[in-house]
């Protein structure tokens, strides 16, 4: 087992996987996690278009070569061509559905359109995926509510044991009698 943990970053957006658009997503997520964690880990960050099938591929590829949280950002929407919760739930072995109740109750205290956000999390073998809106702003609010919880849920599943900064976010985990 490495000392490190992988962590895949997926932006998913027509427009930056084509490179019209700057992928402002994968570099708020990488840039929250360098503030955040306190322990080693090691980006691998994707790109790609707003294809369920290839979001599906990518979510298997990046759980399979051992990242054991996957971040996405975007697809998340009402629209025809949002379709990253689809792709998330059918490569799940168990959803957590309190992550994205969770971001949207934090996202509806600033904005009232996070009520068309369908952000979700799910289990796939040994990692655990969280799909977050695409806007940088809403990332942090959102990671900022559920990061408490990510550490040791990622301990439940089997994957490393991951260290927050104490100044940032504290890291839940149950007292051991």
């Amino acid at each position: 087992m490495s000392s490190h943990a992988r962590i895949g970053i997926v932006t998913v957006s027509d427009r930056a996987s084509r490179g019209e658009y700057e992928d402002r997503g994968g570099p708020a997520i990488s840039g929250y996690l360098n503030e955040v964690l306190s322990s080693a880990w090691e980006p691998v960050a994707r790109v790609i278009s707003d294809e369920r099938t290839l979001i599906e591929t990518t979510l298997r590829e990046l759980a399979a070569d051992g990242c054991c949280l996957i971040i996405t950002t975007g697809g998340t929407g009402p629209a025809p061509r949002d379709v990253t919760p689809e792709a998330t739930e059918a490569v799940c072995d168990r959803m957590m559905p309190g992550f994205g109740e969770l971001m949207r109750k934090v996202s509806l205290e600033k904005v009232a359109t996070a009520i068309l956000s369908r952000q979700t999390a799910g289990i796939l073998g040994g990692s655990l995926i969280v799909n977050l809106p695409g806007q940088p702003k809403a990332i942090g609010e959102c990671l900022d509510a559920v990061f408490p919880a990510i550490p040791y849920c990622i301990d439940l599943v089997g994957g490393p044991f991951i260290e927050t900064n104490a100044d940032r976010i504290i890291a839940f985990r149950p007292k051991k009698n």
